[in-house]
């Protein structure tokens, strides 16, 4: 089953109804599906892509395009489900407003809006009602397979499998390498004196990893927050890693948190957390499954997406929640003020 909780005023939840919630509640999927099939969840501001195997099945508004659905429905009035959205996927991700899709050949296809080059078709293409392939890309001089694609509020990043990553929308923070200008087409980001492995993009920085064993990691874009300064040198082994808008998450394969950057609203670590298995990471708030089973949350929960209680500022600040929740959990996700918990169990269709 998928569960979910959060801001859902764009039905972006698919739970059936646009109110948020804060208790994890059923969402409606598609007959056959299986939580435990879930390879990955991202969201972007009132929009959830769900990365099947092969195929993405996509909740929340949709008025501009921003996912295809194999069976347009014009009216956008069903978007408060999950539907199939698009068929012979790879990978998925999601700005504020667009979403990319790369196909089982890694042709790179992109929707929706984006003022700062999201789309990545050119300069003035701000808007595709309908999904558009982008060209050229990945480079015909590269290793042409995609591994990782990760995007923010309003830029996109793709590693491939030599090691390259390249990037675009907006830049001028630094996001994207140098120069630090917004960039309209995907465009290598240079000067990486690793090969990457894995890539996580904030509001303003994009943060770039190597193997897990290497200890190689960059940040590039804003300090705000001492995101840069703060950063260790070295990264220690790690299973996993994710960013907010203004911090950094990685799960170390000793099952312990190191995270570091913007913490008013309680989002980095708190003291005393058990040991972890899997992280999820939404724009000011965090989601973990500890080695024994348990769903716990913090950081910014005003929306009910961190569970209950919250303190008076919205925040699960210094301490963490536990989400109540039945079945093995498979895979957590999280989003702007979303959360999503699947588990093992099959559901039919709602």
């Amino acid at each position: 089953m998928l569960f979910a909780l959060g801001s859902n005023g764009s039905g972006q939840l698919g739970i059936g109804h646009k109110e948020d919630v804060n208790i994890p509640t059923p969402c409606l999927v598609p007959d056959g599906f299986q939580g435990s099939s879930v390879l990955s969840i991202k969201a972007g501001g009132n929009h959830t892509l769900l990365q099947m195997p092969g195929e993405v099945f996509a909740a929340g508004d949709n008025s501009n395009g921003c996912y295809t659905l194999i069976s347009r429905d014009s009216s956008n009035s069903d978007n408060h489900k999950f539907r199939v959205a698009a068929v012979s996927t790879g990978h998925c991700s999601a700005t504020w407003e667009a979403s990319t899709i790369v196909d089982n050949v890694d042709r790179v296809f992109t929707s929706g809006t984006g003022k700062k080059g999201e789309l990545g078709h050119g300069e003035g293409v701000t808007e595709l009602l309908e999904a558009k392939m982008v060209k050229n890309f990945p480079p015909s001089d590269h290793d042409e397979s995609i591994v990782d694609l990760a995007a923010s509020m309003s830029h996109t990043v793709a590693v491939l499998l030599d090691g390259s990553v390249f990037g675009w929308g907006a830049g001028r923070k630094g996001q994207l390498g140098l120069p630090a200008l917004d960039s309209w087409t995907p465009r290598p980001i240079d000067n990486i004196p690793f090969e990457v492995y894995r890539a996580v993009c904030g509001k303003e920085f994009t943060y770039l990893v190597g193997s897990p064993e290497s200890g190689d990691h960059k940040i590039i874009g804003s300090d705000k927050h001492s995101i840069i300064s703060d950063a260790p040198k070295t990264l220690p082994p790690w299973k996993d890693v994710g960013a907010s808008w203004g911090s950094i998450c990685v799960l170390l394969q000793s099952g312990e948190i190191l995270s570091w950057g913007r913490n008013d609203h309680g989002q980095l670590a708190p003291p005393g957390i058990p040991k972890i298995k899997q992280i999820a990471v939404g724009s000011e708030h965090f989601v973990a499954l500890t080695e024994d089973g348990r769903v716990i949350s913090w950081g910014w929960g005003e929306h009910g997406n961190c569970g209950s209680p919250i303190d008076e500022a919205g925040d699960v600040k210094r301490r963490w929640n536990e989400l109540s929740i039945e079945g093995e959990v498979t895979m957590l996700g999280a989003g702007c003020a979303t959360t999503f918990i699947a588990t093992a169990d099959p559901v039919e269709w709602q």
